[in-house]
Order: C-alpha cells, then structure tokens, then sequence
C-alpha cells in the first residue's frame, strides 16, 4: 500500500504537448543522413540542455556556430522556427490533467524549458495556467533530472515528498524524483497513466 498522495506534479513536454524538432526541420534539411548528423553533432540534446538550464539562445547559436561555421543559418533556424516543434497538446492526456486540477487535488507543474520558448508554449496552451504553478527550469537555473530542481519546486510549493507523485515521460527524471523521496509515473500514454494513478488511489 503506498503512502497517500496529496500532491500530483507534471512534467509538460511529451506528457501534456508534443515536442518534435524534427518536425521543421524535415523542410529545412530534407536529406535524412545530413539531418540526423546535424542533431546527433551540432544542435544535439546536450546543447538544448543548455537552454532548458538558461543559457540565452544568442549565446547558444554563437556557441554552436564556432564548432560548426558551414552550419549557421541551420543553427539560427532552431529557434526561429522553434513554435512549429509543439503542434499540438495530447487531448486525452490534457482532460485527465483538467479533471485533476478540477478536483480537490494538488496539482503543480515542473518542466524542463528555455524561459522564453516556454513563454511561447504558455500562450499556445492555456491549460498550463490551471494548475496551482509551474517551475520552469531555465527560469531556475536548475534541469532535471538533478536534485536540486526536485528540492527547490518541493520548497516553493510545500510538497511533502512522500505525498508527492511525478509524472514524467522520461525515466530518468523519475529517478531524480524518487532521489528525493517522491514517487513516480513513468508516462506513456493516457489510459496507462489513469491505470498507474488508481495503483496510487488516485479514481479520477
């Protein structure tokens, strides 16, 4: 029997909207080997980390440009065509997060997000204001899956870490939860996570 759950903490990207990076740039480098290249060498998950932790955009290009001059106008064309990588919210999921929010659970948000893509997300997607807050982590300073983001939104919203469940898609931000103290979901689809919240006595 797990300890009672008082407190209901989302990731965003892959759990509530799609993220796809590949979904401009399927236009702007057609070829698919040159495509792969590019994001396993020059804007690879590493640098956008980079971002998510605060790194302004400008300084980001500057960077990745000095390792890869040939590849500039590509590099710029991250961000500015950053707005077509989220096309869309995953209704099902978003209706059971509206049915928690709706209720008398606590439910917060942490996110792993450039300060002002998120920006972008926050306008597109309303829905994101209906939780009681959101930690954005390149307003923070801080990434999952460390620690210390995980203690810091624990601070700011006062979770009880052992009555505190995370959801997010991927495994190693579960880790860093749990690391903590919290417990965690591992998010696949929306069926799979109404499943995995009545495990934890959450009926929505």
């Amino acid at each position: 029997m797990t300890a009672e759950i008082r407190h209901i903490v989302y990731d965003i990207g892959q759990v509530l909207v799609h993220y796809d990076p590949l979904i401009p740039f399927k236009r702007i480098i057609p070829d698919e080997e040159k495509r792969s290249w590019f994001f396993a060498e020059v804007c690879t998950g590493a640098w956008n980390h980079e971002q998510d932790r605060g790194r302004a955009w400008a300084e980001a290009e500057a960077e990745a440009i000095a390792r890869h001059p040939d590849e500039a106008d590509n590099i710029r064309a991250f961000r500015a065509h950053w707005e077509e990588m989220i096309p869309y919210c995953y209704e099902d999921s978003v209706t059971l997060f509206r049915k928690l929010t709706a209720s008398e659970r606590d439910v917060t948000l942490l996110t792993n997000f450039a300060p002002d893509t998120f920006s972008i997300c926050r306008a597109r997607y309303p829905f994101l204001e209906e939780s009681r807050g959101i930690t954005v982590s390149g307003e923070v300073g801080m990434v999952k899956p460390d620690r210390d983001i995980f203690e810091r939104h624990a601070e700011t919203f006062g979770l009880t870490p052992e009555a505190t469940l995370f959801i997010d898609d991927k495994a190693v931000n579960i880790e860093g939860a749990r690391s903590i103290g919290w417990h965690g979901i591992q998010f696949h689809d929306a069926a799979q996570l109404e499943r995995d919240l009545a495990e934890h006595g959450i009926i929505v």
